[in-house]
């Protein structure tokens, strides 16, 4: 059986979950089956990899589908017994590639268009494109990975005109062999944190998913000496971008001595250290299927606490590894309130923390094992082939 995997991120040009999640299903996936690897960008020993075009299109989506045209003809060179592509960035391809050459489609949702209005800001036109793609894939694919069960709820909701049983609940995973709790305070002081007191760690891109500005808003009540460290770049469109890195002036105007912002992206073994440095880790998202950084942290020992929203209760065990906050859109104030006093909390019980913080490295490595996760996704293969 070879399984072609279509995706737009592929190491080492990976920026989200995404990519994370396709790099390591791969490398487990390897050990039990053919696999081929088409993706976007600069060339790969490892993968047949193929540059946005730099000509002018009226709209970026556009160059999008000129870059999936090209991958769906290297795919159907291939013999392939499915085509397996994740995200809208790729589904096109793996779309075409599978009609042309008649054998199952499978697509993963990492995410859905529809939960995600603010891209028409990044976008423009090139959004109702992107979910345009989504939806007509979706309803051709002969199975849909959700990695979560939060997610199906939402592939569901969002198109109704699918079979529930064609929808399958996959979990992301983790590498617990290599996020493992790792002490080096030389790194710490390389950002300028300051290893005498505690720091509250926020992992991820500057997008309104993400739920950035209500942590900063949240750090307003912090207790005194705590420290917030951000590990924040890389902003979807200026306006957002704009708008947090004003938020982070006043806060460090009111806090000139707690915050701490690595603008840019850090290395994985640099990433390890942040995450079992930190006393609490914070994920304030507002939508968020899964999360695998939530799984990044516990595999480091580090208690989490985050909004309850999409698959990240399937993660964070309230209570046992973090605690989950009730995402409250209507009363965001309050939502951010509840955030302080929980990072609070944490930090004002330290045993209470470093408890939450090995329940949660001892969960990932007994629920979240990629190689279990790749037998679910070749036996989801054969179930489309049957």
């Amino acid at each position: 059986m070879l399984s072609a995997i279509v995706t737009r991120e592929w190491p080492p040009e990976i920026y989200g979950g995404a990519g994370v999640h396709v790099a390591e299903l791969v490398k487990s996936l390897q050990q039990i089956m053919q696999v081929d690897v088409t993706c976007m960008g600069s060339d790969r020993t490892d993968a047949r990899a193929f540059p946005l075009p730099t000509q002018d299109f009226a709209n970026a989506a556009l160059a999008v589908l000129d870059a999936n045209i090209a991958m769906a003809n290297a795919i159907s060179e291939l013999s392939p017994s499915v085509v397996h592509s994740h995200t809208w960035y790729a589904n096109f391809a793996g779309h075409t590639a599978a009609r042309l050459l008649d054998v199952p489609h499978i697509v993963t949702a990492h995410s859905l268009e529809p939960r995600r209005p603010w891209k028409a800001d990044q976008l423009g036109g090139g959004y109702r494109v992107s979910s345009w793609i989504e939806s007509e894939t979706y309803r051709g694919a002969e199975a849909i990975i959700a990695v979560s069960s939060g997610m199906k709820e939402d592939v569901l909701s969002c198109y109704p005109f699918l079979d529930p049983q064609n929808v399958h609940v996959i979990h992301n995973g983790i590498d617990a062999k290599t996020f493992v709790p790792t002490q080096d305070d030389a790194v710490l002081e390389k950002f300028g944190i300051d290893t005498s007191r505690p720091y509250v760690l926020f992992v991820g891109r500057i997008t309104r998913q993400k739920g950035l500005i209500h942590l900063l808003n949240a750090a307003k009540y912090f207790e005194a000496g705590v420290q917030l460290v951000l590990a924040a770049s890389s902003p979807d469109e200026k306006s957002i971008g704009d708008e947090v890195e004003a938020a982070i002036v006043a806060l460090r105007h009111m806090r000139p001595h707690d915050v701490v912002w690595i603008d840019h992206h850090v290395a994985k073994s640099e990433l390890i250290v942040l995450l079992s440095g930190a006393t609490v880790f914070a994920c304030p998202s507002i939508y968020e299927p899964l999360g695998i950084v939530n799984l990044e942290a516990m595999a480091c020992e580090t208690a989490v606490v985050a909004s309850a929203v999409g698959g990240i209760p399937e993660v964070v065990h309230d209570g046992v590894t973090g605690t989950l906050i009730e995402y409250t859109p209507a009363n965001l104030p309050a939502f951010e309130r509840s955030l302080a006093h929980a990072v609070n909390d944490l930090v004002g019980n330290r045993d209470r923390a470093a408890a939450f913080g090995v329940a949660g490295r001892r969960r990932a490595v007994e629920h979240f094992d990629w190689n279990a996760i790749a037998l679910q996704t070749r036996a989801t293969y054969r179930m489309a082939m049957a």
